[in-house]
């Protein structure tokens, strides 16, 4: 009887593609993660490769061919500690063997795109949902505050240092793949700017089906994110309490004693006793509200399209990803992160009538299956142009 032939062994012409999805981390649950979800599940023989793993705080991977770098044996609290190193990310992802791969679709932020092409004829797609902050387009700001708490101070004596060698093999990594995604318009900006490389925009997918859009809306607003100052959560909270307009706050962090202190009697916080609410809670809250504020400037902004869904039109500063999300239809921009900006926008929308039902529709675009249909589709040209010169 003979021996079935290994993938490697059929000739290239035959055969599928073997792939490999590859993420910077996963340890929280996030847009990007949800990217990574969806990618698995265009192409479900895929194993993910990621620097460290946090299987309690992903209970939606259970199950997946999950494959980690050497940073996974340190211990636990250094594990937790991986945003201090992102030298030593670089080099476990380097490290990974993936030759057995023909696509490398690396999802990327941070270091996840230094992967390496170990034989010919294998093909880099990189889902790039920006260009490294810290490196390139918002160093400045993390420069001014690197977001460490007390160890600010020593973050900020080693940045100058640490960072131009830590930019140069983040440009040399870009170089080496062949085909850039971008998550939005302004990310394929960025590319273009630091990168010097051409991409392709494909939006990341939003779950719009779990919101339900009430025909009769509630009189609040809903603010959601991380309530860290580059969010600035407290331009939405100071403009509702001059207004003395209903605002509901969800999520914590480190600015949340300051927002909740600022904060009038008509703004109300929702948290659990884990610190944040549920998905239930916020989808429920979004289905019902007046309009959502998006005060941040953000490389996409899955929330924002998940407000629209929910039938609420999105009151946003005008940059980053909420040019490709907001339109006149379905809510306003505004153009300085300003209370007095945020109010004047507020006070348009609450001038104008906006239908859930065009919400919801604006908020197609962004459906998961869209998402998936554009990879499948990018993976399989590119595939077929490898062969053909192979």
């Amino acid at each position: 009887m003979s021996t079935p032939k290994s993938n490697s062994q059929i000739p290239i012409a035959n055969r599928k593609p073997k792939i490999a999805i590859v993420h910077d981390w996963l340890t929280n649950m996030g847009g990007a993660e949800r990217v990574v979800l969806a990618l698995h599940e265009a192409f479900p023989d895929a194993p993910i490769y990621t620097s460290t793993y946090d299987p309690d705080a992903l209970p939606l991977f259970k199950g997946l061919d999950i494959r980690t770098t050497y940073l996974q044996k340190l211990p636990r609290p250094l594990r937790k500690l991986h945003k201090f190193f992102p030298h030593m990310r670089g080099r476990a992802f380097r490290k990974l063997d993936l030759s057995e791969f023909d696509i490398i679709i690396s999802s990327s932020s941070a270091e996840a795109k230094q992967v390496r092409k170990t034989r010919p004829g294998q093909i880099h797609v990189c889902y790039c949902h920006t260009p490294i902050r810290y490196y390139w387009s918002h160093y400045a700001e993390y420069k001014r505050n690197p977001q460490f708490g007390r160890l600010n101070w020593l973050i900020r004596l080693l940045i100058p240092i640490m960072v131009p060698p830590l930019k140069k093999s983040d440009y040399k990594a870009a170089q080496d793949v062949d085909v850039f995604i971008a998550n939005s318009t302004e990310v394929q900006q960025r590319i273009k700017k630091y990168y010097h490389k051409p991409s392709t925009v494909i939006h990341p997918p939003v779950d719009i089906n779990r919101f339900s859009p009430a025909r009769e809306r509630s009189d609040y607003y809903v603010v959601v994110g991380r309530q860290v100052p580059y969010k600035r959560i407290d331009l939405a909270v100071s403009a509702a309490t001059r207004l003395d307009i209903p605002l509901k706050v969800f999520g914590n962090g480190s600015e949340h004693r300051k927002l909740f202190e600022m904060a009038g009697s008509n703004v109300t916080f929702h948290t659990d006793r884990f610190g944040d609410a549920s998905d239930e809670a916020l989808a429920e809250a979004l289905n019902h509200a007046k309009g959502f504020i998006f005060p941040s400037e953000e490389d996409f902004g899955i929330v924002a399209v998940e407000a629209l869904a929910a039938g609420a039109p999105v009151i946003a500063f005008d940059r980053g990803g909420s040019r490709d999300i907001v339109d006149p239809d379905c809510g306003v921009l505004f153009h300085e992160q300003t209370t007095d900006s945020v109010i004047d926008a507020i006070s348009k929308a609450r001038e104008k009538t906006f239908l859930p039902g065009t919400c919801r529709r604006k908020a197609k675009r962004f459906e998961k299956s869209l998402f998936i249909t554009k990879i499948r589709k990018v993976v399989a040209d590119n595939w077929a142009t490898r062969k053909e010169q192979l």
